[in-house]
C-alpha cells in the first residue's frame, strides 16, 4: 500500500503542468492561435490594400511599347489591333492632303498655332530662360551622375550627391561673398568723406573753383535735388526696385535648382520619349547623335567650370601678393566672368588692372603681366587638355557664337553658345552634308 502511494506520487510530480503543456511553443493550441494572428493581420492587409469606394486608379505616364522592326501590334480575331484598338476602336482612313477643306483648315490651324506659340515666348521670356538653365545645368552635372554610376552608386544617391555638391557650392559662394561685400562696402562708406574732404582741399580743386564757380554749382544742385519731390521719389523707387531684383533674384535660383533638380532625375525618360518622337527607321541615328549632343554639351560644362576655378585660383594668388585690394570679391568677379568663353578671361583681366591702378602702375604692371600670361599658359596647354573631350569649334565661328548669344540672352546665351554652335555643326555635317554627298 505504501509502494503505491509513493509510485503514484512520483507520477504526478514526473508529469508536467497542464498550463505548462498548453503555453508550450510546439503545441498545436499556440500553433493555432499563431494561425488565427496571420490570417486577422493577412485579412486587414487585404482590406487596407483595396480602393476605396468609388476612387479610381492614378494614371501612370509612362512610355508606349516599342513593337519589333518586322512585327506590328499583336492582331485578334476580329481584325482590331491589340487591346488598346479594341478599346479605342480602329482609324479609319486618312482625309487626302488635296483635299481643299483639308489645305484650309490646316493652313489656319498652323497659322494660329504659330502666332499662339509667338504670344506664349514673349510672354513667358524670363520662365523659357530659368529652363533653359535648368536644362543647361542638368545635362553639366549628367556626366557626373553616370560616373557615379559606374561605381556602382544608384542613380537616386548620385543625383543627390551632385546636386548638393551644387548647392554647397552656390550657398558657399553667397555666404562667402555677401560678407565680403558688407565689409568693404563699408570700408568704402566709411572712406569715402575723407576722399572727398581731401579733394575738394587740393590745390587743383581750388583753381577749378576760382576758375569755374564750381563749390556753388555743387550746392546749388544739391539745394534743387533735395527740394524736389519727383527726384527723391525717384531714389525711394530706385531702393524698392533693387529690392525687387534681388527678391527675383532668388526667387529664380531657386526655380532653377528645383528644375535642374527635375531634369536630372527625368532625363533618362525624356530621352526615351525625345527618340520615340522620331520615325522607327531612323530612331536608331536620332538616338546616336543626340547622346553625342549631351555628352558634348556636358563635357563642357564640366570643363568650363575647372578652367575658371582654375583661372580665379591663380588670379587671387596673384593679387594677394601683389596687394590689389578687394582680392577675394575680384577672385569671384574672375571666376564668374571665365565662365563666359574666349571673351570673359580678357574682361576679367581687364577690371582688375582698373583696380590695380588705384594702388599704383607698378602693382597694376605687375598683375598684368602674370595674369595675361597664364591666359596664353591656359590657353594652349590647360584647356585643351580639359576640353579634349567636350567640342570642337573653329576659332571664328566660336567668337561669332558667343556674341551672338551675348546678345541675345545676356550672360547666359554666352555661357550656351559654342555648345549650340557645335550641336548645329554635327547636324551639318551628319545630316545635310550627308544627304549632298549622295546628290
Amino acid at each position: 500500500m505504501t509502494d503505491k502511494t509513493e509510485e503514484s506520487s512520483t507520477g504526478h510530480e514526473n508529469q508536467p503542468a497542464a498550463g505548462a503543456l498548453e503555453s508550450s511553443p510546439g503545441t498545436p493550441a499556440t500553433a493555432k492561435r499563431r494561425g488565427s494572428a496571420a490570417a486577422a493581420l493577412g485579412q486587414l492587409v487585404r482590406r487596407l490594400r483595396q480602393p476605396l469606394p468609388g476612387a479610381q486608379p492614378r494614371l501612370r505616364f509612362e512610355i508606349p511599347p516599342e513593337y519589333n522592326h518586322t512585327e506590328g501590334p499583336a492582331a485578334t480575331e476580329d481584325g482590331e489591333t491589340g487591346g488598346r484598338a479594341a478599346q479605342f476602336g480602329r482609324p479609319g482612313p486618312r482625309m487626302s492632303m488635296q483635299h481643299p477643306l483639308y489645305m484650309g483648315f490646316m493652313g489656319t490651324v498652323g497659322v494660329g498655332l504659330a502666332l499662339l506659340v509667338y504670344w506664349i515666348g514673349s510672354n513667358t521670356t524670363q520662365l523659357l530662360l530659368w529652363i533653359v538653365a535648368a536644362l543647361f545645368i542638368a545635362l553639366g552635372l549628367e556626366p557626373v551622375v553616370g560616373w557615379l554610376e559606374n561605381r556602382r552608386i544608384p542613380r537616386p544617391v548620385g543625383i543627390l550627391l551632385a546636386v548638393l555638391v551644387l548647392v554647397v557650392a552656390v550657398g558657399g559662394f553667397f555666404a562667402t561673398l555677401i560678407p565680403t561685400i558688407v565689409e568693404q562696402v563699408t570700408q568704402i562708406v566709411v572712406q569715402a568723406p575723407t576722399w572727398v574732404r581731401d579733394f575738394i582741399d587740393s590745390e587743383f580743386f581750388r583753381n577749378v573753383d576760382d576758375q569755374f564757380g564750381v563749390r556753388d554749382r555743387i550746392n546749388e544742385e544739391l539745394d534743387k535735388f533735395v527740394n524736389n519731390p519727383e527726384a527723391m521719389g525717384g531714389i525711394f523707387g530706385g531702393v524698392v526696385g533693387f529690392g525687387s531684383t534681388l527678391a527675383n533674384g532668388l526667387f529664380g535660383t531657386l526655380i532653377v535648382l528645383v528644375l535642374s533638380l527635375y531634369f536630372l532625375a527625368a532625363l533618362p525618360a525624356m530621352k526615351k520619349w525625345g527618340y520615340r518622337l522620331a520615325p522607327r527607321s531612323r530612331r536608331a541615328r536620332v538616338e546616336a547623335l543626340s547622346e553625342e549632343i549631351t555628352r558634348s554639351v556636358g563635357n563642357y560644362v564640366i570643363g568650363q567650370a575647372c578652367v575658371a576655378l582654375l583661372n580665379a585660383t591663380f588670379a587671387f594668388i596673384v593679387m594677394s601678393i601683389v596687394g590689389v585690394p578687394f582680392a577675394l570679391l575680384l577672385a569671384f568677379v574672375v571666376a564668374l566672368l571665365a565662365f563666359i568663353p574666349l571673351v570673359g578671361g580678357m574682361i576679367a583681366g581687364i577690371v582688375v588692372l582698373l583696380i590695380a591702378l588705384t594702388v599704383g602702375w607698378q602693382t597694376a604692371a605687375v598683375y598684368g603681366i602674370c595674369y595675361f600670361a597664364y591666359l596664353q599658359f591656359e590657353a594652349y596647354f590647360i584647356s585643351p587638355r580639359i576640353m579634349q573631350k567636350a567640342v570642337a569649334v573653329p576659332g571664328a565661328v566660336a567668337v561669332i557664337s558667343v556674341i551672338a548669344g551675348g546678345s541675345l540672352l545676356g550672360v547666359l546665351g554666352a555661357l550656351i553658345a559654342i555648345p549650340t554652335a557645335a550641336a548645329i555643326l554635327l547636324l551639318v555635317k551628319e545630316i545635310y552634308i550627308v544627304r549632298q554627298d549622295k546628290h
